[in-house]
């Protein structure tokens, strides 16, 4: 019961936290039977699409993976699709309805890139944003954000540099606000993290909130004029140090690069 307290409280909290987008991923973030309050079922606006075969799920070729959408924006048929990634449930559902809207505002210019990350979409340029929530069911309480957005090639060159000189400027924190709530963003830190996109950034932070803190690991990749964001916590032990798993990074790269 008190795990069950603690895991609902940092839910709670990551609505001030990162407003726009973890949200989707916490609902499918534990498969453990203690995810959902007692007498509830798992929250259908937050909770994993499908599974493969069911009535609406995408059909899935004979290797696991999804099979890719016909038409559609490229930043559409570059969206994860449950089935892409085995031991992983993926919600197509998009951001919880009960996070609030737009872009966070930093009490420090220097970190605004950093607070627009957390947001609806990675910074005012962006020309569509397409967000996924990622629930591991290998590790429990592992919840990615897996988005991709499409600019012009120099505007998504100019976030990542935005973002690379963000990084060491803001090491010692900063606060964001979204509708009038606030979290804060401690211990920024520069971390190695491979991709194969044309250039990328990743950092650690301890985001915080109402006495509650959790460990997040984010990683944004360009791939031409896609930017890739990518955002990790671990709901179920927030205090955890986590990183946002290889083979998502990977799988959601390679989409990106076939929807070319």
């Amino acid at each position: 019961m008190r795990s069950l307290v603690m895991r609902m409280k940092v839910r709670a909290t990551v609505v001030a936290l990162v407003p726009a987008l973890l949200l989707a991923a916490v609902g499918c973030g534990s498969n453990s039977p203690d995810s959902a309050p007692p007498g509830k079922g798992p929250d259908p606006k937050g909770s994993a699409s499908p599974a493969s075969g069911a009535p609406g799920a995408p059909a899935a070729t004979p290797g696991g993976s999804a099979a890719p959408r016909a038409g559609g924006t490229k930043a559409e048929r570059s969206a994860l699709e449950q089935g892409d990634l085995p031991g992983y449930q993926i919600s197509a559902e998009g951001k919880n309805p009960n996070a609030p809207d737009g872009q966070p505002q930093a009490d420090k210019k220097a970190c605004q890139p950093l607070a627009d990350i957390m947001g609806d979409k990675p910074d005012p340029a962006a020309r569509e944003t397409v967000n996924r929530g990622i629930g591991s069911q290998k590790q429990v309480g592992l919840a990615v954000s897996a988005s991709v957005s499409s600019y012009t090639e120099s505007d998504a060159k100019a976030l990542i540099a935005r973002l690379r000189a963000a990084v060491p400027a803001c090491g010692t924190g900063f606060t964001a606000t979204v509708e009038k709530q606030a979290g804060t963003y401690r211990d920024v830190r520069a971390a190695d993290y491979r991709t194969a996109g044309d250039e990328s950034v990743s950092w650690t932070t301890t985001a915080a909130a109402q006495g509650v803190s959790a460990q997040v690991h984010l990683v944004v990749v360009r791939s031409g004029d896609t930017i890739v964001r990518l955002m990790a916590l671990n709901v179920a032990a927030a205090q955890q140090k986590t990183q946002v798993p290889q083979e998502v990074a990977d799988k959601q790269l390679e989409k990106v690069r076939r929807a070319g």
